[in-house]
């Protein structure tokens, strides 16, 4: 079985005449160590599926599986566990705290978790080297570019050592430069780690460098490779 995957996935907006169903039926299936892009137009419904991926919004119908076991009866708090232990996170826009420093901001997942800064400051301080940002872990977050604030948010994403990454156009908001490079580092980091992850952006050059590329057109996920399951 998949490490990951997502059955019948519906999502509806209101009700009667005014009811707008953004996915229907969707099914996804994704593998550790494989990167799965999730291209679409605008308003597809992109953001709102990888935000039921990391139960961060409950379907209409359908269900989540993580090694088969399903997702969606678990307690909030049960579920806020599993985000915060299992998944990894990277948004357009990186939320980082700006009152902190990169290098604090990596730690933070894991004070949540309730490590302490001596237990977290080792393994923040080498993520932020394998993001190449390593010299920049002192600075505050305003003191950073765009690339290296979320090379920042890659590395905290990354901190406790999830199984399962969702990136939400984590390149949407560089030039192509910067874009690139935080790809990159995303997709080897996820090749080191066999981290199954799953991207949604509108860089289909990005996406075709993905072991599988997936299309949201009208609610339906479709896909000509193994990434979906029929």
């Amino acid at each position: 079985m998949a490490l990951f995957s997502a059955r019948d996935i519906t999502r509806t907006y209101g009700s009667g005449a005014t009811a707008l169903t953004v996915l229907k039926g969707v099914c996804l299936a994704a593998e550790a160590g494989e990167m799965t892009g999730i291209i679409g137009a605008s308003g597809s419904g992109k953001t709102t599926l990888l935000q039921i991926l990391g139960t961060l919004d409950a379907p209409s119908g359908g269900e989540i599986y993580f090694r088969d076991k399903p997702l969606l009866s678990r307690s909030a708090r049960e579920l806020a566990r599993f985000r915060n232990e299992s998944i990894g996170f990277i948004f357009q826009f990186h939320h980082l705290l700006p009152d902190f420093t990169a290098l604090e901001n990596v730690m933070i997942p894991g004070l949540i978790a309730g490590k302490t800064r001596k237990e977290m400051t080792g393994p923040a301080r080498e993520l932020l080297d394998q993001v190449e940002l390593s010299h920049r872990g002192h600075h505050r977050v305003g003191e950073l570019s765009g690339g290296e604030q979320q090379r920042a948010a890659l590395a905290r994403a990354l901190i406790m050592k999830p199984e399962l990454l969702l990136a939400d156009e984590p390149t949407g908001n560089l030039d192509s430069r910067a874009g690139n490079l935080v790809f990159d580092l995303l997709h080897n980091l996820c090749r080191e780690r066999k981290l199954c992850a799953i991207m949604v952006t509108h860089n289909t050059t990005l996406a075709e460098r993905m072991d599988h590329c997936l299309t949201l057109k009208d609610g339906i996920l479709e896909t000509t490779g193994e990434g979906a399951i029929s």
